[in-house]
């Protein structure tokens, strides 16, 4: 089962984006992740079996603040 977490995050600038895009991307079961919202302060991860709250707690650790929005599930066509 996919899952889709939306997850609000500090981005200051370009090295905190990086920073934040990198984390997500090495966690296990991240398949897609990218910054939305309209102040690109949102952290979308697309994947199966990401633990969100885990995902949380690092990125706390290297960023600062990171809240989770949302956690859904996603369909396949």
């Amino acid at each position: 089962m996919k899952k889709k977490i939306v997850m609000k995050v500090q981005i200051n600038c370009q090295k905190c984006r990086k920073n934040v895009l990198k984390i997500a991307a090495g966690s296990y079961g991240v398949e897609f992740v990218g910054i939305e919202g309209g102040d690109k302060d949102q952290l979308v991860v697309i994947g199966e079996g990401v633990d969100a709250a885990n995902l949380a707690g690092s990125l706390r650790k290297k960023v600062g603040y990171a809240d989770i929005i949302s956690l859904s599930e996603v369909k396949d066509k």
